[in-house]
């Protein structure tokens, strides 16, 4: 058995992978394990990376120090390839008030954490560490990680395992104070979930009403004769006739497609702009235009061809030149109407009305390949890693601070990755990641980085835990967890008047906590809070990440 002991002893690199892999899988798999309900996930790695180091496994300094940073720069460039697109959306159109309130809970947090080493109570990495495990935030950690290494070269390695072991420390109760502030919540203002819920329900459906469908019959004698290309409401509110039944027969409508009295129409669009299209026209008809004979089919074609990405319906003549109508595009699970100002993006799904030979013919077009639609884009996967680690390594001089700032292995391709995924196409590249190959990128990536942050603080961890200073490390987490979303909670129920399933929704997202969101959403009985997460996940995300940095570069004193 000397051979195995060998294994996982030595200096080798075939050690190093050994032991990774141990301390990967085992922590994935405590993760998996429920307490009171709730589960680790892949914190469950520093854990077990603990419990190695304290064993007494170890790994080279220079392969833990290459392998740490090097999980770390894939986790956030797949962060960012996540939250790019809806980021500038979240900040723009889904609620700025939520976003500055999830700002708030991040900001205060990160004060608590400043006051608490600027008193003496805690040293600057322990804080840094706290502040990032009481908010369950391991991006952060890795930020502050990477800020140490930029004015501390030769102490790096110390500090980041001083960060992992507050990180340890505070990431319990980070789990479980988020759930205990919805609860304290629910019983303060003696909330009713389910009422909350219906109302939330009511209120998100009348801000983003989907689209629906209506068979609209011409008997306005002012429409008659004219084309379709001649009405307002198709063009000003976005209705799309996708097909027209005249004579018994059903086919494509076009923009030349003229109108005639009894003719039927299959329109598609939101309620308001469907309702004002039957006024102008006609009158709604009982008819099931799907349903009746006709040759005519109804297909969801997959953009799957870079020359179709990047144009709009109409710049690629679909409903001209092939006799076929786009009624929907539906990306990421959102529905709306095609238009001129609406480029298509990789993966975007069609509906299409057509009858078999058009809409083959456009296949060509579109590409509708599921095998592309799942292969990952490699060649721009690593040009943008390059991107993003040149730009982290850039020195920004800021008057006041010790050194010069960078962005780093952490803020360097998280920049990138947005800005990239906001691009979705340049330089005759898609950057577009399925969400298969994002989360399997980011998992390791964070397996990885978690791996080594635990062995290197794994053998000081027990006896900091066991020492008066780790209750009052334990404590300061407990704070910095607790008072900023009971805080905002407060504020967000009696100043603005936030429905509590918002509420959770928003506790959650800041705090960027998955477990969280699932407990809120079956307290709830349903995913009412999931949109809310969803808004303020990308700004709290991207401020956890710059506060762990601004931490360090700020209040390191050498």
């Amino acid at each position: 058995m000397g051979w195995l002991t060998a294994l996982f002893t030595s200096s080798s690199a075939v050690s190093a992978v050994a032991v990774l892999g141990l301390v990967a899988a085992t922590g994935l798999a405590l993760g998996r394990i429920p307490v009171a309900g709730v589960r680790l996930g892949v914190g469950g790695v520093l854990f077990s990376g603990l419990a190695a180091g304290h064993f007494g496994l170890r790994l080279d300094h220079h392969v833990l120090e290459f392998v740490r940073e090097f999980g770390l720069i894939l986790f956030v460039y797949a962060i960012g390839m996540q939250v790019g697109p809806g980021f500038v959306d979240s900040l723009r159109r889904r609620g700025l008030r939520l976003n500055a309130m999830a700002a708030f809970i991040v900001l205060l947090g990160a004060g608590l954490a400043a006051v608490f080493h600027l008193t003496g109570l805690l040293p600057l990495p322990v804080a840094v560490g706290l502040y990032s495990g009481a908010v369950t935030n391991t991006p952060s950690l890795a930020a502050a990680s990477q800020a140490f290494a930029e004015v501390a070269p030769g102490l790096a390695e110390a500090h980041v395992g001083q960060a992992g072991l507050g990180y340890a420390v505070a990431y319990p109760f980070g789990i479980f104070g988020i759930i205990l502030t919805m609860l304290t919540l629910r019983r303060i203002f003696r909330i009713d979930p389910a009422e909350e819920t219906r109302q939330f329900e009511a209120l998100l459906t009348r801000q983003t009403p989907a689209l629906t469908a209506a068979t609209i019959e011409v008997a306005v004698p002012d429409a008659i004769g004219r084309p379709l290309a001649g009405l307002p409401q198709l063009a000003a509110d976005g209705v799309i006739v996708s097909r027209i039944m005249d004579g018994g027969t059903v086919r494509v409508a076009g923009p030349d497609t003229v109108l005639a009295a009894g003719m039927l129409l299959h329109a598609v669009g939101r309620a308001e702009a469907v309702e004002s299209l039957c006024r102008a026209i006609g009158r709604r008809s009982q008819a099931n235009l799907p349903a009746l004979p006709g040759p005519l089919e109804v297909r969801r074609l997959i953009v799957t061809r870079p020359a179709a990405v990047g144009r709009s319906v109409p710049e690629l003549g679909l409903g001209q030149g092939h006799e076929v109508a786009v009624t929907r595009i539906i990306r990421s699970g959102t529905e709306f109407s095609p238009g001129p100002d609406v480029a298509l993006h990789w993966g975007d799904m069609l509906r299409c009305v057509g009858t078999a030979e058009a809409l083959a013919g456009i296949e060509g077009l579109v590409g509708n390949s599921a095998r592309d639609l799942a292969k990952p884009h490699i060649m721009p996967i690593f040009i943008g890693i390059l991107l993003g680690t040149v730009l982290g390594s850039i020195p920004v001089p800021v008057p006041g601070l010790p050194t010069s700032v960078r962005l780093g292995v952490a803020g360097g391709p998280l920049l990138v990755s947005i800005l990239l995924s906001r691009l979705h196409h340049f330089g005759g590249l898609v950057w577009y990641m399925p969400q298969s190959a994002n989360l399997l990128l980011r998992e390791i990536g964070i397996s990885l980085f978690l791996s080594c942050v635990g062995l290197a603080a794994g053998s000081r961890f027990l006896s900091s835990l066991a020492s008066g200073q780790g209750l009052v490390w334990f404590a300061a987490g407990a704070v910095i967890t607790f008072v900023p979303l009971l805080t905002a909670g407060i504020i967000g129920r009696i100043f603005l008047g936030c429905n509590y399933a918002s509420t959770c929704g928003l506790l959650a997202g800041s705090m960027t906590d998955p477990p969280a969101l699932a407990f809120a959403s079956q307290m709830l009985g349903g995913d009412a809070p999931a949109s809310v997460y969803a808004t303020v996940y990308p700004l709290a995300m991207i401020l956890r990440i710059v506060t762990g940095q601004l931490l360090v570069l700020t209040l390191f004193s050498g």
